[in-house]
């Protein structure tokens, strides 16, 4: 059984997903720093630099954020202009797509987006996308035939991974709730003041509930009364068809943190060295630039005679922990994985199958790039919110 554990601790809500006794996600808010990500505000462009083809826009309290101007070609500006074409000065809709990670700032982009649980609204984007992750022809097909006619001049949609054999009545239902969303922040936003922030993401652990993969998850389940009352008015005015899934555990015998042993699985979320049941090691290094992932054979070929076969087990073995791992602690950006050498191409092609197939079921993009000619795999994975390092710290 899949559940999705919500708990306070201090000054943190932690909200895990477990697959039966394993954490497999964990997203940690400090109530003193609410994270600003998917947020929309109106900014105002300070700097251009052409060399880079980018924008630095100035946000509430005086946030610098990074803008794109490869990527953002439609912007909603608060004083009607003659071109699309990006001035110091000017004043606009941006939104927050990456939060600042250390010495990063933060990412803005102008295509507006509002999500739901089933489709996104995109503006800027006059199109109907169906998610990559959603691979039966027959479904798509049946997707895009629900989705026909909803397509804008200004906006388009992008159809979820949630919204496979979901009803059309339902998926219809959101998509006139964003569009209204959207047409609000249009006609009101725009006459808001200067860094005013016009749309506010909900609380982390609501947006692990919307985002979340809905068939994943059976139960909801929280031990604090103000998070339960939250979750049960989001639920209820937004999906309501999981309402049944909530409860709220009441046992003065064991804490809910206690119960799951949260904070032992987050300890080990922060150790470099992971051990596999093989005697392996994992060795994950996360820097600035990029994580490093080393498989070690450690005491995984004591006494073994075929060791090629055996390097090829061990790596196997690693390719599964190496996908849990890198969605528990979100690591994100560039991954190099460092395997043990085999000599075999047939071992190579199946290692890199199984890996493309595992990281196909993590929530957030996860692309399998290639194999070196040094046998170093090379991963990325969608920069979204930080790192579980830095959102303990």
């Amino acid at each position: 059984m899949n559940k999705l554990i919500i708990t306070k601790q201090d000054n943190q809500i932690i909200s895990a997903i477990y697959e039966g006794n394993d954490m497999v996600q964990v997203n940690i808010d400090h109530r003193e720093s609410i994270s600003i990500l998917g947020n929309i505000y109106i900014g105002k462009v300070k700097n251009i630099v052409k060399n880079i083809n980018a924008a630095f826009v100035e946000i509430s309290g005086g946030k610098m954020c990074y803008l794109s101007l490869e990527e953002n070609l439609h912007p909603i500006y608060i004083k009607p202009k003659q071109t699309d074409k990006l001035v110091v000065g000017d004043e606009l809709l941006v939104q927050i797509s990456k939060e600042d990670i250390k010495t990063k700032a933060p990412v803005v982009t102008t295509n507006i987006n509002f999500t739901g649980k089933y489709v996104v609204l995109i503006h800027g984007r006059s199109m109907i996308g169906i998610s990559s992750k959603i691979e039966d022809e027959e479904e798509r097909k049946r997707l895009k035939k629900i989705m026909k006619g909803f397509k804008e001049d200004t906006y388009g949609f992008i159809v979820r991974t949630n919204a496979v054999h979901m009803n059309e009545e339902r998926i219809h239902e959101e998509i006139m709730f964003l569009k209204k969303q959207y047409e609000e922040l249009k006609q009101y936003g725009v006459h808001k003041s200067l860094f005013s922030l016009l749309h506010q993401t909900p609380p982390g652990y609501i947006c692990d509930i919307r985002d979340g993969y809905a068939d994943r998850i059976d139960e909801i389940v929280t031990d604090d009364l103000e998070i339960h009352k939250n979750i049960k008015e989001y639920l209820e005015n937004y999906q309501k068809e999981d309402l049944e899934k909530l409860q709220l555990y009441k046992d003065d015998m064991i804490s809910l943190k206690n119960l799951y042993s949260i904070n032992s699985k987050l300890e080990k979320g922060l150790n470099e060295k992971v051990w596999l049941k093989s005697g392996a090691t994992l060795i994950i290094q996360p820097t600035e630039a990029l994580t490093v992932i080393d498989v070690n054979t450690g005491k995984a070929i004591s006494g073994k005679k075929n060791v090629e076969d055996t390097f090829f087990k061990v790596n196997m073995e690693a390719a599964q922990e190496i996908a849990k791992q890198i969605r528990l602690r979100n690591l994100s950006g560039i991954i190099i994985i460092d395997f043990i050498d085999m000599s075999k191409q047939e071992y190579k092609v199946k290692l890199m199958k199984v890996l493309e197939e595992l990281f196909r079921k993590d929530p957030v993009k996860t692309t399998l790039v290639d194999m070196t000619a040094l046998n170093l795999v090379e991963v990325t994975r969608k920069k979204v919110r930080k790192p579980l390092y830095e959102q303990i710290l």
